[in-house]
């Protein structure tokens, strides 16, 4: 690809979520450049991203599964100027399975059945259902023109189509989910074209028709390698991770430009960090050097106080617990990492998971606070960019037999009545076979099984 001007994707129909049964008799000139994703669904309401290959508006037509097409509602797609459409869909009723179509405004279909379901109304009135996110990092995909001579950095695109085949209910891409080349990050139209490259991957198709997509960035879809809070275009990342992200609300009151969200699924809390927009460069010193920020630690302290999910799991691009302070770890912030696990012993605050990317490597910390609480950061790379065994490496804090030097991604199960929750980690290869497998019993004072 030379240029902004991309060619439609034949998806096979075998690779899509969607099933058959919106279908178009006339020729349209208007067509998807890939497949549609599901962002966040909920109890009553979903939302659904896609792109086209021009400026049409598009409309999403949807309806209850095994009821009639012809009563089916209709909601307008909020198009930006990269021709990505965002469809807010209400009115849902909880547990319910529905279909979609998406249509031009003439009534032209443009895409298969599309179906979600929607999230069970479970408080006070039986247990929490059991769910499933599957989780990683750093997807390089290949393009020669433009990427570093040598060897290719990405491969085993055949992760996508393994997590694909994993029964999940959503997806949380930890970060480095493009790498920005020299050339994309000279301009707005570099970092679309980035993404729109990585979108058209044959095989991440069918994972993108799968399950709901959450994500966070680190810094090669921010900006340049080990960016900061001093890049100039942080305005750019923001655009372009907000037209192909679908995430539940974005930003904090105090603080927009920052990309922060926050979800539940069940009964299980996830809160969404940037580790790059307000981050300083940690040889300024002491007095200086911040990964989050104040603004957001003081957002994140709070509202892991106030949640009373047995599980918080807590998205971050770079490794939490590891105390080896090298490359981009929390340890290279010293100031501020005491600072968190001291509030987290503090205010006595259970159940914290951190999952973070960046590495490519895999590998399980723990520590255990003086107040007797376990916390964990479960770190999950790459997806398809190059792998490194990173045993050498003197993190005190690494559950043994944890580390993985290949390419890999992580399944997260959460299971068990609502006081004896258990969430189950897997961390497979790009061929889907198992390689690890620990639990955390939350009645069980969260220690690792």
């Amino acid at each position: 690809m030379n240029n902004l001007s991309f060619k439609r994707i034949s998806i096979p129909f075998s690779c899509l979520l969607f099933i058959a049964g919106c279908t178009s008799e006339n020729p349209t000139t208007t067509e998807l450049t890939g497949a549609p994703m599901l962002g966040h669904v909920g109890m009553r309401h979903a939302v659904l991203w896609s792109q086209t290959t021009d400026a049409s508006d598009m409309k999403l037509s949807y309806w209850e599964r095994d009821t009639s097409i012809a009563g089916a509602r209709s909601t307008d797609g909020i198009r930006d100027a990269h021709n990505c459409s965002v469809f807010e869909i209400s009115g849902l009723e909880p547990n319910v399975q529905y279909e979609a179509c998406i249509e031009t405004l003439d009534g032209r279909v443009v895409s298969d059945t599309l179906h979600w379901t929607t999230q069970e109304l479970w408080q006070y009135r039986k247990d929490p259902p059991a769910f499933t996110f599957a989780t990683g990092s750093c997807a390089f995909i290949n393009e020669e023109q433009y990427d570093r001579p040598g060897t290719p950095y990405g491969g085993d695109y055949q992760t996508f189509k393994s997590i694909a085949r994993e029964s999940f209910q959503g997806m949380l891409w930890l970060g480095d989910n493009v790498y920005l080349r020299e050339v994309d990050v000279t301009s707005k139209a570099g970092y679309i074209y980035r993404y729109e490259q990585m979108r058209q991957l044959p095989e991440l198709q069918s994972l993108l028709s799968k399950g709901s997509h959450y994500a966070i960035w680190d810094d090669h879809d921010f900006g340049p390698d080990n960016s900061d809070g001093s890049w100039y275009h942080a305005d750019w990342a923001k655009e372009s991770f907000d037209s192909f992200w679908v995430n539940p609300g974005n930003g904090l009151r105090e603080a927009p430009e920052l990309n922060v969200a926050y979800f539940q699924y069940a009964d299980v809390d996830f809160f969404l960090l940037d580790n790059r927009t307000h981050r300083v460069n940690h040889t300024m010193g002491s007095e200086k050097r911040r990964l989050l920020g104040e603004v957001q630690m003081n957002w994140l302290l709070n509202a892991l106080k106030n949640s009373r999910a047995p599980f918080k799991m807590v998205a971050v691009g770079g490794q939490m617990l590891s105390d080896v302070a090298k490359y981009e770890n929390f340890a290279q912030y010293p100031e501020e990492r005491e600072e968190l696990l001291d509030a987290l012993n503090e205010l006595n605050i259970k159940g914290v998971v951190f999952l973070s990317g960046d590495r490519h490597s895999t590998e399980l910390s723990q520590i255990q606070l003086p107040n007797g609480r376990f916390v964990y950061d479960l770190t999950v790379s790459p997806l398809t960019s190059s792998s490194y065994d990173n045993s050498e490496e003197p993190n005190s804090k690494r559950v043994e037999g944890t580390m993985v030097g290949d390419r890999n991604y992580a399944l997260l199960d959460f299971s068990g009545p609502r006081k004896e929750r258990v969430l189950k980690m897997s961390v497979k290869n790009s061929e889907g076979e198992l390689l690890w497998e620990k639990s955390i019993e939350a009645a069980n004072g969260y220690e690792l099984k």
